[in-house]
């Protein structure tokens, strides 16, 4: 996807002639310059509406994945990578809370190194 996303890109690079800025964006308007925050967020709530899903932020998004991603063995540091933080700390401090069925695996985990 993100080939095809870099192609259509170039693309507009080429359309756009001189008027392109060169922003080094991934993900721009035609022009290269800035896709506003403020657009994203409606266009992401329209869509979602449309699709008759509950109303959320799209940063919930970002901490849903963060959470399945930590919850599901992800080492810290390659999430933490991904979301742009600092250290692994800030990851663990945002993002892992331990669930029921997390601390009862942990808890089994540990009671088995005594069998």
């Amino acid at each position: 996807m993100l080939r095809e996303h870099r192609r259509r890109q170039i693309e507009d690079r080429l359309k756009a002639g001189s008027v392109w800025q060169d922003t080094g964006l991934v993900f721009c308007r035609e022009d290269g310059t800035l896709i506003k925050p403020e657009w994203l967020t409606r266009t992401f709530n329209a869509r979602a509406k449309s699709a008759g899903l509950p109303k959320i932020r799209l940063h919930d998004l970002r901490h849903t994945w963060a959470t399945l991603a930590l919850g599901a063995g992800v080492h810290p540091k390659i999430v933490s990578e991904r979301l742009g933080h600092s250290t692994i700390s800030v990851t663990l401090d945002l993002y892992s809370h331990v669930s029921p069925g997390m601390d009862k695996a942990v808890a089994e985990l540990v009671a088995a190194l005594f069998r």
